[in-house]
């Protein structure tokens, strides 16, 4: 059960001042049964005229930010400590019905599920649905989670993880295609597999660590991305194609929404002349509070990330 710091440093600088329009910032923990928020600040320069807060149609947190000068530089700096106490996956219990695939939401869920079924990208050769149904035994019943299970780690073992600080995802087309992406980009190709198989699935924004010298995560640094299904008897399960694992181990909630353009950390306006933006950097940060009786490892440090 760690107490994590974190650390979310988001910076954007131009050659002249410009001036702010309004910025939306989802970098604030989710608050749950496992992960709870024991202190977080936001300090955003230049000094913003009003910050307020309130939570999107998924429960986020979001900050507003409006301001009334001009400056040559942003920086949102977001600190947070947080308690995590993850699941164990021996803890995922599936109803009786849902035990094996196929079956069908409850006629009691399904209203609130559906929109988290539907497809978000387009394919018209069923190139994803031909790839998901691998995971399918054409002889019989097949085991939910170890469906799930396997198509997580199929991901991790057959695709290459490749850093792109470059703006936007890749449709899982591309990804089923290249063999190779981000965390985002993983995450919305296993959403859409899922999604055409029939369950409910959203994406998930957050942060990751390693919880011990044997089992170290890829992707820290910055935001990291991962998916959530839902499974009914245990709810909202999570799953992360990039580190091949089932469960939230390592992993801290900040946005879950259906699509990934809903969960963005920072997103805004600015006004200026062409060409005043110089540059952005990111840097994320994870350290475990001293004092905490845990043995977790941080071993991504804070980088530099160009992208807009």
């Amino acid at each position: 059960m760690p107490l994590l710091n974190l650390s979310h440093i988001t910076s954007y600088s131009y050659n002249q001042p410009v001036h702010f329009g309004e910025h939306r910032i989802m970098v604030r923990p989710r608050e749950s049964y496992d992960q709870h928020l024991i202190h977080a600040t936001l300090h955003i320069d230049p000094e913003p005229l009003e910050v307020r807060w309130l939570q999107d149609v998924f429960g986020n947190s979001v900050a507003i930010a409006t301001f009334d000068r001009a400056a040559k530089s942003l920086l949102i700096d977001s600190r947070v400590k947080v308690q995590h106490s993850p699941a164990e996956v021996q803890g995922i219990d599936v109803e009786e019905y849902a035990r094996f695939y196929p079956f069908t939401y409850s006629s009691e869920e399904m209203p609130d599920l559906l929109r988290s079924i539907e497809r978000q990208h387009v394919d018209p050769l069923r190139v994803i649905d031909t790839w998901a149904r691998r995971f399918v035994d054409p002889a019989g019943k097949t085991d939910t989670v170890a469906m799930l299970a396997d198509m997580t780690a199929t991901i991790k073992r057959e695709f290459a993880y490749v850093a792109r600080p470059e703006k936007g995802t890749q449709t899982p087309l591309e990804t089923l295609a290249t063999r190779k992406g981000t965390c985002r980009d993983y995450a919305m190709l296993m959403i859409e597999a899922v999604r055409a198989l029939g369950f409910a699935a959203r994406f998930v924004s957050g942060y990751v660590y390693s919880p011990s010298m044997r089992d170290k995560r890829v992707g820290g640094g910055n935001t990291h991305a991962w998916v959530r299904v839902y499974l009914p008897g245990s709810g909202w399960v999570e799953f992360d194609p990039t580190n091949g694992i089932v469960g939230n181990h390592g992993l801290i909630r900040v946005a879950v929404a259906r699509d990934i353009y809903q969960a963005v950390p920072v997103s805004g306006t600015w006004i200026g002349f062409p060409g005043c933006f110089v540059d952005m950097s990111v840097s994320v940060d994870i350290s475990v509070d001293e004092g905490s009786s845990t043995h977790a490892i941080f071993d991504h440090p804070p980088r530099k990330q160009s992208a807009c």
